[in-house]
């Protein structure tokens, strides 16, 4: 009975032992990993300095290997910055027409279909159907487009864009005078030979602001000018300022065979309603052209919307795809890289073989090459980053030039890549410098 209650009771020791030593692993765990992690991050350290001093020894070499990755990283840099660039200004420029602005205009179909509809007609009565019935469009206003010759005193200039439209139109797109005043509704209505001018058109015309009052001279027409146009610039090349503004009405009185073919542009009350305009707006059409179902419409919807977002998909497209084209020159960089390390392997082989003879494990060799190849082409990474700010910086100086800004996504694209650059193209040198037989080693001449 005693020696069973002292087998049991060395039992209970030896489990408070284990309990207790269980115990102190737990709690001294977290000091064990701090331990690790330090001398972890010290030999990193060393690495990163031994690496350093490796490339400050062989300054030409180095930087002829990272020339490849510097070219790489500021191209990449450039051409997506230039791209978002580019897209951020035509984007606000579209943004600035408005989102829920919607453009009809007549339009035969092709094929049989179209032959069958006849010919295709869209007048005044059809704006005013849809200005009417249509509960989500604000604003309405008929467009009328031509070409015509502006006199003013002994100056002619031809081949100028007349636009004739209501008095909405200023602003449905915005386009307001700065000295003088825009037609109003009473000359839309009794069709008055009154217009405002595109600060284009008053510069080749020789003249300055104090026209506003005087007359011109369009296609022999004498006009009023009642004010001139804000600046507005170019889009794709094309100047908005070189154009004269008119009534429609006046315009049909010139151009009596436009009244049949009357494209229009409309306000939506939100963006938001811009599906529902455009569901309304096509009942209204169908149903006035009787069309039946099945049949195509004989007339276009643009919607400032979908024009946006299809630009923003094709920005999209080439920020990828000329992305994938200049990364393919971080390829040959990381080859650039493999070779030179190859080479500093078979010329460090009796180092290698000394660092294994007093104890360097395959990993310490692995590591120290594989943080020399990182290190090699994370410094082309940054240099080339540089270089990208720099022409960027330096390009939007120009004054034609639009803000031409570096996305921090492409800077961290750019660095991550020329890192793993190095890690990929240089893990086969570092492999077979940790392989090495050291006595091999030591007898390499």
């Amino acid at each position: 009975m005693a020696t069973a209650t002292s087998i049991q009771n060395a039992s209970t020791a030896g489990s408070g032992m284990q309990a207790r030593n269980l115990m102190r692993r737990i709690v001294g765990l977290p000091w064990r990993a701090v331990n690790w992690f330090g001398g972890s991050a010290e030999r990193h350290w060393k690495n990163i300095a031994a690496a350093i001093i490796q490339v400050c020894a062989n300054k030409s070499r180095s930087i002829l290997t990272t020339l490849g990755i510097i070219i790489a990283v500021t191209s990449t840099i450039t051409v997506v910055s230039f791209v978002q660039g580019f897209g951020s200004y035509v984007t606000d420029m579209l943004r600035g027409f408005g989102t829920n602005m919607v453009f009809v205009l007549p339009s035969s179909p092709g094929g049989m279909q179209g032959r069958m509809l006849g010919r295709v007609v869209m007048d005044i009565e059809d704006i005013k159907a849809v200005g009417s019935q249509c509960d989500k469009v604000r604003r309405i206003s008929p467009m009328m487009f031509s070409n015509v010759t502006v006199e003013y005193g002994h100056e002619k200039v031809e081949r100028v864009e007349l636009q004739g439209a209501t008095e909405q139109f200023q602003t449905i797109r915005n386009f307001y005078v700065d000295e003088g005043r825009f037609y109003g509704p009473i000359d839309v209505d009794n069709g008055a030979y009154v217009c405002a001018l595109g600060r284009e058109v008053l510069k080749e015309l020789g003249a300055d602001e104090s026209i506003v009052g005087d007359y011109v001279y369009l296609d022999e027409h004498r006009f009023k000018v009642l004010g001139l146009l804000e600046k507005k610039g170019a889009v794709f090349g094309d100047s908005q300022d070189r154009l004269v503004l008119i009534p429609h009405s006046t315009g049909i009185k010139m151009f009596p065979f436009l009244s049949r073919f009357l494209p229009f542009v409309l306000e939506v009350t939100s963006e938001e309603d811009v599906e529902e305009a455009t569901l309304q707006l096509t009942q209204v059409l169908r149903a006035r052209h009787n069309i039946q179902p099945g049949q195509p419409n004989d007339f276009r919807i643009l919607r400032q919307d979908e024009l946006l977002r299809d630009f923003e998909q094709v920005q999209m497209v080439a920020t990828s795809v000329l992305t994938g084209i200049v990364g393919i020159s971080l390829i040959v960089g990381g080859v650039g890289i493999m070779n030179i390390m190859l080479v500093s392997v078979t010329e460090r082989t009796r180092e290698i073989g000394l660092r294994k003879s007093i104890g360097g494990r395959r990993r310490d060799i692995l590591a120290q090459f594989l943080t020399e190849a990182v290190v090699l082409s994370t410094l082309g990474g940054i240099v080339g980053t540089v270089l990208g700010y720099s022409i960027c910086y330096v390009a939007s100086l120009h004054p034609s030039m639009v803000e031409v800004t570096v996305p921090v996504w492409v800077v961290a694209v750019a660095l991550g890549f020329s890192a793993g650059v190095g890690v990929i193209f240089g893990i086969i040198p570092a492999f077979k410098a940790a392989i090495l037989h050291p006595i091999d080693a030591l007898r390499h001449e």
